[in-house]
């Protein structure tokens, strides 16, 4: 299907249907239940599980595959987001412009940057890497300001000319960022019994997004060109000494790695039409680098996951704070309550950074592949207890 083997198909259906369904998957619990503040089944936060899914994916084409650790991908993802930001400002507010304007722009910059980065290997590269993207940030923040508008970040306004568009609208206000006529914040809610499911346009295109994005990764993992940059992360010196040139390689891979965070950015502008100069910061580096290898270097899915996990956390679980706590533990003596507070404050709320840093350890000491180490070796133990079970024990003959 699609030209792949089976494996690869069972994998692109249930990314489809966990991301196609995500509304209902999310939103487990009823809207009236205490239970309810772990729903995350809500129109932007799904949109951030897809759109750094996007991010995860691409850089693991770089760093799962040919081991190069860039610490300066939010250059791009910053980038991508300027230039969709400006295509509204100067075109339309049709997404579709902003998003290739954002992939193209995105994709020259890596060029540029790998050109230059890749010249060296190991430490070095990711120092050169971080170095580019700390330049980046410094120069949107305060000295290309005429174009990113500087620590305010770049926003629409009335007085943009929006060629192929209007500036405002009837009633006078700035028009949304819509798909031939669909606006990305529309918004349809289905209540079934006590629970609400919501399902947003901006979402689901998002989701084809990265649907299509997770295909072309399967493609680029199976084929030739991938195989050579296994080779390269195994042993490039090796290679080197064969004759054959590993630059034209790796300079494609971290090209079409930008060129995915640059997707990712310019569906971050057409959910939300701003670029800030902190979506370049080194933190944000930082961040799809934890997505990818918590959730498994060199996966497929891994990063998808590893993605998902994190802005699960930074955006359900670091909203749980003391009264949260308190009406869960209300049960027990005044005394006992207070204390189980105390233990527990640390690592919630504010200190939900505390948390993800020790589940990370955990996954790099126990679970080198990551999540989907994990759950594969639960498959294999879940598999194993059923092979025991329909084993029919052997029947003995007694010696003669």
């Amino acid at each position: 299907m699609f030209g792949l083997d089976n494996k690869d198909t069972r994998m692109l259906l249930v990314v489809a249907v966990l991301t196609l369904c995500a509304p209902f998957i999310l939103n487990p619990f009823p809207t009236d239940s205490a239970m309810a503040q772990f729903n995350a089944g809500y129109p932007d936060l799904m949109q951030r599980f897809v759109i750094f899914g996007i991010f995860a994916i691409g850089f693991n084409i770089l760093f799962g595959l040919t081991g190069y650790l860039s610490f300066g991908h939010a250059a791009f993802l910053g980038v991508g987001s300027y230039s969709a930001v400006w295509m509204f400002k100067l075109l339309s507010m049709n997404v579709i412009p902003a998003i290739l304007l954002a992939v193209v722009i995105s994709g020259l910059f890596a060029l540029l940057i790998g050109f230059v980065s890749l010249r060296r290997s190991g430490i070095y590269f990711s120092i050169l890497t971080l170095a580019f993207a700390q330049m980046s940030f410094n120069l949107a923040y305060s000295v290309l300001t005429p174009i990113t508008n500087g620590e305010t970040g770049l926003q629409l306004t009335l007085d943009d000319p929006r060629i192929l568009g209007v500036s405002a609208t009837a009633d006078g206000s700035i028009p949304v960022t819509s798909l031939f006529g669909l606006e990305m914040r529309s918004t349809f809610e289905m209540v079934v019994g006590p629970w609400a499911f919501q399902f947003n346009a901006g979402y689901y295109l998002a989701a084809f997004i990265l649907l299509a994005a997770f295909y072309l990764s399967i493609r680029i993992f199976r084929s030739p060109f991938g195989m050579m940059l296994r080779a390269v992360k195994s042993n490039q010196q090796r290679m080197n000494y064969t004759g054959l040139n590993t630059k034209p390689y790796t300079l494609a891979a971290f090209v079409i790695s930008g060129m995915y965070a640059g997707l990712a950015g310019g569906l971050m502008a057409s959910m939300d039409p701003l670029a800030g100069a902190e979506r370049m910061q080194w933190t944000a580096s930082g961040e799809v680098v934890l997505m990818t290898i918590l959730g498994g270097a060199g996966t497929l899915i891994g990063p998808v996951l590893g993605a998902g996990f994190i802005k699960y956390f930074e955006n359900i679980f670091s909203k749980i704070n003391d009264n949260v706590l308190h009406g869960w533990f209300s049960f027990m003596p005044d005394g006992l309550e207070n204390f189980v507070v105390f233990v527990i404050h640390p690592f919630i709320g504010k200190g939900w950074h505390l948390t993800l840093g020790i589940l990370f350890m955990l996954v790099v000491v126990f679970l080198p592949g990551g999540l989907v180490e994990g759950g594969q070796r639960i498959a294999k133990w879940v598999k194993g207890r059923k092979n025991k079970d329909d084993a029919t024990p052997a029947t003995k003959t007694p010696a003669e």
